[in-house]
């Protein structure tokens, strides 16, 4: 599995690292003071992957080769990705920037995604809360390398979005080249391709799958709070601090290797002991709960000290959460010989529909009266702590397949 790790941390670092710095520096240097143009950039490349995930997902749980069916869609989305980092780079407006951002990431979005359809193909049901807090810890710790990375290069757009992007790359292909897929033209296409079989891959029957739907849900309110801290995380600590955008690269540094802490010991220590005690539910309330106590913490924070205890406790608590529901969402997965690629991507809805909507929701929450005029965040905050704390519950609660 080190050879998926590697794709795993390479997907996370070409994705995340713009999300979280690049973009909102380019943005700010394109239109400054306009924070809430980041949203519209975020929620266009979201919506893009809302379209084209279960598509990819379909497609490569179809695809009939001796590379088998996850490769070639890891090669081409990182083809397509590397494509559009000229167009970010030489983009001069935020329209054109959007643009290219939706390209690059639906292509490396299709990548990792590839790799993730492959865990559910191979991982054993012992290994899944182990592997997968692997897997989240490389997801969460790549960005943070990238940002330490990025607060060395504020200076030079180019490399700003082409360091992540061709180090992601590396990463991608070397799965590619090394990975031991089996060869897949053997197996059996159960129903020809048609375009009401293409719509009907968006969705799946809450009735026949209660566990999969309560999982999708509970995932989908907690990444809803999420999305709305790490989304606006430079302004946030921009307001708080009293500093300038470029100044906020040396604060994301500090708070990126006390993440690096606490995402290992969550990630980590939830995946070992949710396999080893065979329970994962309590691993996601407890993550949810910690999540929501540093974001209440972060509301109310008006110092380093305690931004940087509330951004540990939200780092460490979402570790848990992910890991542990995760695994969860690859043991109650339907359909798992023939359309795991499709589920995979239903399950990424959870993460991908509230990267659409919370961006366009967020600038309301900030324009709600009593805050700064650069924005009330602490609405945001407090209202991210809420939707983290119900989904993680609803998942304690409500799946029962699953201890």
């Amino acid at each position: 599995m080190t050879l998926v790790l590697i794709a795993t941390f390479g997907g996370a670092v070409s994705a995340l690292v713009p999300m979280a710095f690049s973009l909102a520096l380019r943005i700010d240097q394109l239109t400054p003071g306009q924070p809430e143009l980041l949203g519209f950039v975020l929620a266009s490349s979201a919506a893009a992957a809302l379209l084209t995930a279960p598509l990819s997902g379909m497609l490569s749980d179809r695809t009939r080769s001796r590379w088998g069916r996850r490769r070639p869609f890891t090669l081409g989305g990182v083809v397509v990705g590397i494509a559009a980092v000229p167009a970010l780079i030489l983009a001069d407006d935020v329209l054109t920037l959007a643009l290219a951002w939706v390209v690059c990431a639906v292509g490396f979005g299709t990548a990792s995604s590839s790799v993730r359809n492959f865990q559910a193909d191979y991982l054993a049901p012992a290994q899944r809360g182990k592997v997968v807090g692997l897997a989240s810890l490389t997801t969460q710790v790549a960005p943070v390398l990238g940002i330490l990375l990025a607060g060395t290069l504020v200076q030079n757009v180019a490399f700003l979005f082409a360091v992540p992007a061709s180090l992601g790359a590396a990463c991608l292909l070397v799965f590619v080249v090394l990975v031991p897929e089996p060869s897949s033209r053997d197996r059996v296409v159960e129903r020809p391709l048609s375009l009401t079989g293409i719509i009907r891959s968006y969705g799946f029957s809450p009735r026949r799958q209660p566990d999969f739907a309560w999982l999708w849900l509970g995932r989908f309110v907690v990444f809803s709070g999420l999305t709305m801290t790490t989304s606006y995380t430079t302004f946030f600590y921009a307001q708080r601090l009293d500093l300038s955008v470029a100044e906020v690269a040396a604060i994301l540094a500090v708070t990126s290797m006390l993440s690096i802490v606490s995402l290992g010991t969550g990630s980590l220590g939830s995946g070992w002991l949710s396999d080893r005690l065979g329970r994962r539910r309590p691993f996601v309330a407890i993550g949810g709960l910690t999540s929501a106590c540093g974001c209440i913490l972060s509301a109310t924070a008006t110092d380093l000290p305690l931004l940087l205890t509330g951004s540990f406790m939200m780092s460490l608590g979402v570790a848990m959460f992910t890991t542990a529901s995760a695994a969860i969402g690859l043991d109650v997965l339907p359909e798992r010989d023939a359309q795991a690629g499709r589920f995979m991507a239903i399950t990424m809805f959870a993460q991908r529909i509230p990267a659409v909507i919370v961006p366009l929701i967020s600038p309301a929450l900030l324009a709600v009266p009593g805050g700064p005029e650069s924005g009330n965040f602490a609405v945001l905050y407090i209202t991210a702590g809420l939707l983290l704390a119900c989904g993680s519950g609803t998942i304690a609660v409500m799946v029962r397949g699953v201890r």
